[in-house]
């Protein structure tokens, strides 16, 4: 060897979990289990008792904390409060050492566990894992643990991925897995199965019955709060998202569409709406219903109409629902279709309160020269309709309802049979395409065809349904009312009278049971 050169020999220095022996090392645990199961919970408890018992025999150590966290995923820190509590602790000079039982306790996520640990080597304090025997501050420590967190977060991928694979195999066999805890309506009993709360189907069914009488969301939002009743996670702010969301839920009306989200990073957990990237699975008749399927079809038909109002004129200009007034959005112009609005009108000094045409609004008298009413005029025509359909001998309204339900009688049974036989035949055409790896996009399209011509029928045999029910309605109210109606009732109007049509010289008033009356 050169003179020059001084040879230093190979020789561990201590670390600070032996830095003196008058002054002890501050030793920390941490456990964790990923699943809340009577058998996780049991290894839970094991780890925290060793780790207690095993820091505690140690002379030269002392116990500066068990931290833990239960029924948490390794796969990030965000909601691991006991993790992030001893990393917060160790920047604090609180700990000296860190145990664990294995790298995947520690994180599956490789990018988070080397920041940590560099950010902890950097405060000269080591995390020693158990398992995979690594001690952080030696120097082939960082490699091995690179190595080994790598297979962990691989792990954790081939994990995410069989979940992903049993849920597709429960789909499939029509099983369905609902998180009932926020879901006003419904608990599960001993067997895992929906079974509905009394209470809170009372809610649902007032949400969905308000909303066909006319009420807008937010109506039924502020309603909900008014009267203090809490939502399904128990708060007192009701949303209009939320009701919305509870209108157009197919598990009111006892079916389920399964995988309407999806995790598109197993990491981070990020979920996002089901945008066509997997299949999609609708279980029939799954659990119990609380809204009959009639009943929710109409809703969504209700909502598509308030959504798609539009003017008559040309250009289809996009009309906003309102429900402040129960003759808001029902009356129509006679001649462009377009709908009236309520204006407060200042003509020439003189305050009044108008209907007009909101196409004529707009666009003036060439688009469209209907009349502008005032609005104790419109309030007197439905008023004559309704004392006119009072005034009816026992022997006209008979006639009257006869006349109706021969119309409505009409039987589409059959032609969902075939749609339905169609449906099943192409649906396994489908499965066996998807399987073979084929593609499917053709069927798929005449399955989405075959779907929205089911669903038309079903619409015209629940509005069928409606209607005979609201001709048991009216029966009841003309058997019930012996006097003329003498002042304009909004409840009335929004209970019994579907649309008003306007022309310059008549009324045509159009009643929910399907009866139609000019004035």
């Amino acid at each position: 060897m050169n003179e020059k050169v001084t040879l230093i020999p190979a020789r561990r220095k201590n670390s600070r979990i032996n830095v003196s022996q008058n002054e002890k090392t501050k030793v920390a645990a941490y456990c964790r289990v990923s699943t809340d199961s009577d058998e996780q919970a049991g290894s839970y408890d094991i780890q925290v008792k060793h780790y207690t018992e095993y820091i505690g025999r140690n002379p030269l150590w002392e116990l500066a904390g068990i931290y833990t966290d239960d029924g948490i995923s390794g796969t990030n820190t965000k909601k691991r409060d006991g993790f992030n509590e001893m990393i917060t602790d160790c920047l604090k000079g609180k700990i000296d050492l860190v145990i664990t039982k294995s790298i995947s306790r520690f994180a599956r996520n490789t990018i988070d566990c080397l920041k940590y640990v560099r950010q902890l080597k950097e405060k000269n304090i080591a995390i020693v894992f158990e398992k995979e025997n690594i001690n952080t501050l030696e120097a082939s420590g960082e490699l091995l643990l690179t190595i080994m967190a790598s297979l962990a977060q691989q792990e954790s991928a081939s994990l995410s991925q069989n979940v992903k694979m049993g849920l597709q195999f429960r789909y499939q066999e029509g099983k369905v897995q609902i998180n009932h805890n926020h879901f006003l309506g419904y608990t599960k009993d001993v067997n895992g199965d929906l079974v509905i709360v009394d209470k809170e189907a009372k809610v649902i069914k007032r949400i969905f019955r308000e909303y066909l009488e006319g009420a807008s969301f937010k109506n039924i939002a502020d309603g909900l709060e008014r009267d203090e009743i809490k939502t399904g996670s128990g708060g007192k702010k009701w949303h209009v998202s939320t009701v919305r969301g509870i209108l157009t839920n197919e598990k009111y009306m006892g079916d389920a569409l399964l995988q309407k989200t999806i995790t598109t990073d197993f990491i981070d957990k990020t979920r996002i709406r089901n945008d066509g990237s997997v299949p999609q699975y609708y279980v029939k008749d799954s659990h119990e219903p609380i809204i009959p399927k009639d009943l929710f079809l109409l809703v969504q038909e209700e909502i598509s109409r308030r959504t798609n109002l539009v003017s008559g004129d040309k250009t289809k200009k996009k009309r906003t629902y309102s429900s402040k007034y129960a003759l808001s959005s029902i009356c129509k112009c006679g001649y462009c279709g377009d709908i009236y609005r309520r204006i407060k009108w200042n003509n020439r000094g003189k305050k009044s309160t108008v209907w007009r045409c909101c196409n004529r609004v707009e666009n003036g008298p060439e688009a469209c020269n209907s009349r502008t009413i005032l609005e104790e005029e419109l309030q007197l025509a439905v008023i004559e309709s309704i004392n006119k359909l009072l005034s009816f001998t026992e022997e006209d309204k008979e006639v009257l309802f006869r006349n109706i339900e021969e119309v409505i009688l009409e039987d589409n049974s059959e032609e969902l049979i075939k749609i339905n036989k169609k449906l099943r035949d192409k649906q396994k055409k489908l499965i066996k395409l998807s399987q073979d790896k084929k593609d499917y996009t053709e069927i798929a399209d005449e399955i989405d065809e075959l779907r929205e011509a089911r669903q038309k029928i079903q619409i015209v045999a629940a509005e069928k349904e409606n209607i005979k029910k609201r001709i048991r309605e009216i029966r009841v109210f003309l058997q019930n009312t012996e006097t003329e109606i003498t002042e304009f009732d909004e409840t009335l109007v929004r209970k019994y009278i579907n649309e008003v049509s306007i022309y310059d010289d008549r009324y045509k008033i159009k009643f929910k049971s399907g009866i139609e009356i000019s004035i």
